[in-house]
């Protein structure tokens, strides 16, 4: 199954919150400030949830957070259940590390989709060197950088200008006259700020 390329505002209704998956259009005209019933014909009725659709929501939720695939975020919950720990954790800092989120958490894209954008068009450096992954997982120590020739972008400009007043995660430090970012340690569960239940997820795998 391919990337979904539809409207994205009708997956924020479906899911009842924003996804934050259209950059300043989140914080400006939100759809979801005019209608915040579920899309199509039947959305407005009310259905009991069952346990299976409360922990699929979930697990849709996280997945259209992070723009995934469903083969990519299960091939990430893989990883986590090998990992020693919280296996809930393990996945969201899984997620959280991806060179795409981490460029977005820094304030240099509008959404992370423009930060995948930036990233595929080799405009990022990790470490001086190009990367074009946006999947790449980033370490301790890594700094992450916007190629100079892109300092000066508008788009880029403008992601600083709308989401530079919001704060970098204690886990990532900013620099905002070099468009330097810095990974300072690995996420915990209170460093990451996903309104998900991780542990849904893990049980709708589990079944």
């Amino acid at each position: 199954m391919g990337r979904y390329i539809g409207p994205v505002c009708r997956l924020c209704r479906r899911e009842g919150m924003k996804l934050f998956l259209k950059g300043e259009k989140c914080l400006t005209k939100c759809i979801l400030d005019r209608r915040r019933q579920p899309p199509g014909q039947h959305g407005e009725l009310r259905r009991k949830q069952t346990e299976y659709g409360k922990r699929l929501r979930e697990k849709q939720k996280l997945r259209r957070i992070y723009n995934l695939r469903e083969e990519q975020f299960t091939r990430y919950f893989e990883m986590a259940t090998k990992m020693a720990g919280n296996t809930g954790e393990n996945f969201l800092r899984l997620l959280e590390r991806r060179l795409d989120n981490v460029l977005y958490r820094l304030g240099f894209a509008l959404s992370r989709n423009h930060a995948r954008q930036l990233i595929v068009h080799r405009h990022v450096l990790v470490n001086g060197q190009i990367v074009d992954i946006p999947s790449y997982l980033v370490e301790v120590g890594d700094v992450i950088a916007i190629a100079e020739n892109m300092r000066d972008n508008p788009d880029v400009q403008r992601a600083l200008e709308v989401r530079g007043e919001w704060s970098v995660p204690s886990w990532l430090s900013r620099d905002t006259q070099t468009l330097q970012g810095r990974v300072l340690s690995l996420p915990t569960r209170d460093q990451m700020d996903v309104p998900v239940n991780e542990n849904l997820v893990v049980e709708f795998y589990s079944r």
